[in-house]
């Protein structure tokens, strides 16, 4: 059977229209970290480096310095060391710190919450009621964080 490229990408549209989003308002933290996925579908590690080091999207390499992106400009040096991270958080973990930070820390953490609405005051007009990141990207972050284990 002989498949085109726009019959390959409708299946995997539709595929991902199936796949359940949690809200943001609606992710579950425990203890444990977010335990369930946050679309139902795989994280791609590849993807969530680009959105990690994108400044039009995490802009992670802002706060964190990763020697994994060592040829990256600008790392900063805000937040703790990426390398290892893996080594130190689990999946849960790690998505319910990029998920939302101050969640899992305090309210008095710099860094922001990936995917929440509560993104604090004098928020432009176009990014009200909007996270930074979508829930796939933070899916697919937290498969790139994965990766960086000691």
């Amino acid at each position: 059977m002989k498949f085109t490229l726009g019959a390959v990408a409708a299946v995997a549209l539709s595929t991902a229209a199936f796949a359940s989003e949690v809200a943001p308002d609606a992710v579950e933290f425990t203890d444990d970290g977010v335990t369930a996925s946050l679309t139902g579908v795989a994280g791609d590690p590849v993807a969530g480096a680009e959105a990690f080091k994108s400044r039009k999207l995490g802009n992670c390499l802002a706060c964190h310095v990763n020697a994994d992106m060592s040829g990256e400009l600008f790392q900063g040096n805000v937040g703790p060391a990426l390398d290892g991270v893996a080594s130190r958080w689990d999946e849960p973990q790690l998505r319910a710190i990029v998920a939302n930070s101050k969640a899992v820390f305090t309210e008095a953490t710099v860094m922001p919450g990936f995917y929440s609405l509560k993104v604090g005051a004098h928020v432009a007009e176009d990014f009200q009621g909007k996270t930074i990141l979508t829930a796939q990207q933070v899916e697919d972050v937290v498969a790139y964080l994965g990766t960086l284990k000691e």
